[in-house]
C-alpha cells in the first residue's frame, strides 16, 4: 500500500504555480529582501529554503495509517473547490478510504512547529494561536466528495498573519508558522476525521489534498507578513 498512495495533492498546473512561488522566494532571499523575515522566524535563509523545498517534495508522499470502510470509492477525477483543482487518484480494487499522513503538509510542519515552540518557549501563545486558527479552520472547512476535507486556500494565510501579529510583535513570525500549520491540521483535518469515511475518497491525507496548498502558502506568506510587520530589536552597542 505504501507505493500506491503517492500522488500530487493538486493538479500539475497548480503545483507548478507553487513551484514558481518557491523559485521567486529563492530570488528574493538571494537578493536579501527576505533576510529579515526569516531571521524573525529563527532560521537562516538556507534552512528556510530547505524547509519549503521539503514541503513541496514531501507533498507527493503519504504515510498510510489505517483503512476506513467506504461504500463507494471515487477514482481518477479532478475536483474543483474555491478555485483550486484537487486530484482524486486513479485506483482499482480499493479496500476503502486509506487514512494517511502527508509528509510535506503534516510531518515537516509539525517538526518545525515543535522546534519553534521549544526554541522560543512559546507554549502559551502558540497554544492560543493554534486553538484560534483551528476554530476558524473548523468553521470554514468543507467535506469535499472524492477529496476529503478542504478549506479556502487563503483562509489560513490571512487569519494566521493577523492573529500572530496581535499576539506578539516580537515573535509574530514563528507564531504565524505554528498557528497556521498546526491550526489548519487540527481544525480542518483532525476534527473532521469522522466525516472522511463517507466522502468516497480513495485517500484521505492529513495535510494533503484540501489543506496542503493553504499550509504551504502559510509557510511563505503568513510568516513573511508577520515577520516584516514585527519591529526590529535594538542592536547591541559595542
Amino acid at each position: 500500500m505504501h507505493g500506491e498512495v503517492q500522488y500530487l495533492p493538486i493538479t500539475p498546473g497548480l503545483f507548478s504555480i507553487l513551484v514558481l512561488l518557491f523559485a521567486g522566494l529563492i530570488i528574493l532571499i538571494q537578493l536579501r529582501i527576505l533576510r529579515y523575515a526569516y531571521m524573525r522566524l529563527g532560521v537562516g535563509p538556507g534552512v528556510a529554503l530547505l524547509l519549503l523545498f521539503g514541503s513541496l517534495v514531501g507533498s507527493y508522499f503519504n504515510i498510510p495509517i489505517t483503512v476506513l470502510p467506504a461504500k463507494v470509492v471515487r477514482s481518477g477525477e479532478i475536483v474543483d473547490f474555491f478555485g483550486m483543482r484537487y486530484v482524486v487518484p486513479l485506483v482499482t480494487q480499493w479496500p476503502g478510504t486509506v487514512l494517511a499522513v502527508n509528509v510535506g503538509g503534516a510531518v515537516i510542519p509539525t517538526l518545525m512547529s515543535t522546534y519553534l515552540v521549544l526554541r522560543y518557549q512559546l507554549w502559551l501563545k502558540a497554544t492560543i494561536a493554534t486553538i484560534a486558527i483551528a476554530t476558524i479552520m473548523h468553521m470554514t472547512a468543507t467535506p469535499v466528495p472524492g477529496v476529503g476535507i478542504a478549506v479556502p486556500v487563503f483562509a489560513p494565510v490571512v487569519a494566521t498573519a493577523i492573529l500572530a501579529f496581535l499576539l506578539s510583535r516580537d515573535y509574530a513570525a514563528p507564531l504565524a508558522y505554528i498557528g497556521g500549520s498546526m491550526g489548519t491540521l487540527i481544525g480542518a483535518d483532525l476534527l473532521n476525521l469522522d466525516k472522511v469515511g463517507g466522502l468516497g475518497a480513495p485517500v484521505a491525507s492529513i495535510g494533503g489534498a484540501g489543506t496542503f496548498d493553504g499550509i504551504f502558502l502559510t509557510g511563505i506568506l503568513a510568516v513573511l507578513l508577520a515577520g516584516l510587520a514585527s519591529p526590529p530589536r535594538p542592536r547591541e552597542v559595542w
